[in-house]
């Protein structure tokens, strides 16, 4: 398996994320939006504790799925309205590194649950299987 990242002349170079991302063979692994969801179930905290304990929950599937940081792709991170962008993805980036994944960040009014701030959901590119 080979993973690419793209980044074309003439867009911008950013240094946490990629333009695009090609994946040629291995599996894909699609995980559902993590909140910042404890083990109890309890959601507690502001936006950087909320966004760490949810970036270790997409990394803690990864892992159960036989993968690491490294063959995270894509993030989508949901924001509720008026939250710090910066303060949310330095709090993930202390749990998933530089990750490099093609990333869309999108601010919402809500979440599913009233407490939650944030909200962020995968896609991983494994080369083994379990």
């Amino acid at each position: 398996m080979s993973i690419t990242r793209i980044n074309p002349d003439g867009l911008h170079k950013s240094p946490a994320f990629a333009q695009g991302v090609l994946v040629e063979g291995g599996r894909t692994l699609y995980i559902g939006g993590q909140n910042g969801t404890d083990a109890s179930g309890a959601i507690t905290g502001d936006l950087a504790a909320q966004s760490e304990q949810a970036a270790r929950n997409v990394l803690a599937v990864v892992e159960a799925a036989g993968g690491g940081q490294a063959d995270i792709v894509k993030l989508t991170i949901l924001l509720v309205e008026g939250s710090d962008v910066m303060a949310g993805y330095q709090a993930s980036s202390t749990v998933l590194g530089d990750v490099n994944a093609a990333v869309t960040v999108a601010m919402v009014r809500s979440l599913g649950r009233p407490e939650a701030l944030v909200e962020i959901e995968a896609i991983a590119a494994l080369a083994h299987v379990l």
